[in-house]
């Protein structure tokens, strides 16, 4: 049987991971609680006393061409978001920066600048990292970065986590992230095409692709039995590929009414101008969550009283119900997309258009 190849862009598939990573995972430790898994955003270790320690690490992704401000902001809230899925508010950062020949003092300063206010807006100390530049590193990759968290052995969730009973619930919509990013990187083609107005509108949407102010609200409620029982990011393949991940993660089947997933206008107008799926999409700053049945009404009035959209799209079943989706009328089993249509639809967009 002729061995799986890797894919050309976008994040290995499971079967890959299965096969080469998962196997190997160094030393085994039983103070890991959480360890890589799918769909899992984070590690969680037990530091003994009652205390846990959640980790998640991910590419220092940094975009020049946004300006510094959204830049270092995006690359802050990537790692962060992660994180906050935890419950846990986010408390160390380890930095390490493989900068670009081409990179000056000045565009090192104010990349760091920002950096540096988003990590004290959220309580983030940064304890350790590595600066250098070198031949054959670029941008957007230039390194990565590892966040921490610390809380009660009991004050935490992960995607593993979900019940059969709980609802589940979606913060902003669909396609966030590939609608946000095509508008600050290709304004002048959307708003040939489009209009000015919804061009500039359009731009806005990179400020929501981040889910942390979204998590902490949620933890606030309380977690597991007193709430919220799973949180993920629906970053790459968006929400479907998110909500596949927490189904297999917590060893569940869902129903989602398609209809109820909500889609802003500018990001289905971005998407049908760009030939993608919002729903298959990248989706930074869209927060799927799972909480139990009777503390729901209490999470959706504390999104709402912090000015974040939310929707109730579905609940989790027993497995034996499988993982399905209703279209109108129609209902069909949920697939992982496996590969983003983002990445290629982005591409195909920078060579033609830039």
């Amino acid at each position: 049987m002729k061995k799986e190849e890797l894919p050309s862009i976008g994040k290995i598939p499971p079967e890959i991971f299965d096969a080469i990573i998962y196997p190997r995972l160094g030393a085994r430790s039983k103070r890991i609680l959480t360890g890589p898994r799918h769909g899992v955003d984070c590690g969680i270790v037990d530091l003994g006393g009652g205390q846990v320690m959640a980790v998640t690490c991910d590419p220092l992704f940094v975009v020049p061409q946004y300006g510094w401000e959204r830049a270092a902001w995006f690359a802050f809230h990537i790692l962060a978001s992660d994180i906050a899925t935890s419950g846990l508010k986010p408390a160390y950062l380890a930095v390490d920066m493989n900068l670009p020949l081409t990179t000056s003092r000045a565009d090192l300063e104010a990349f760091w600048s920002v950096f540096h206010r988003e990590c004290v807006k959220y309580g983030v100390s940064i304890v350790t990292g590595h600066t250098a530049k070198y031949a054959g590193c670029q941008y957007p990759m230039i390194g990565g970065a590892t966040m921490m968290a610390m809380g009660r052995r009991d004050s935490y969730v992960t995607t593993e986590m979900a019940r059969p009973g709980d609802m589940i619930i979606i913060t902003k919509g669909a396609a966030i992230e590939a609608a946000g990013l095509f508008a600050v990187t290709f304004p002048r083609f959307i708003a040939e095409r489009c209009g000015t107005d919804f061009a500039c509108q359009a731009e806005k949407l990179f400020w929501q692709m981040s889910t942390v102010d979204d998590a902490l609200a949620a933890a606030a409620i309380g977690l597991r039995d007193r709430g919220v029982s799973a949180m993920h990011d629906a970053t790459e393949c968006g929400v479907w590929g998110g909500l596949y991940e927490i189904a297999r993660a917590s060893g569940v089947g869902l129903h989602i009414d398609q209809g109820a997933v909500p889609v802003s206008d500018a990001a289905a107008k971005i998407c049908e101008l760009f030939r993608i799926d919002p729903y298959a999409s990248i989706s930074e700053g869209t927060l799927l969550l799972t909480c139990r049945e009777h503390h729901t009404g209490r999470l959706m009035k504390a999104f709402k009283r912090r000015g974040i959209p939310a929707a109730v799209i579905g609940e989790i079943l027993r497995p034996e119900r499988g993982i399905k989706i209703l279209s109108g009328r129609r209902e069909r089993t949920l697939t992982h997309p496996v590969v983003d249509p983002f990445w290629q639809a982005y591409s195909r967009a920078l060579d033609a258009l830039l």
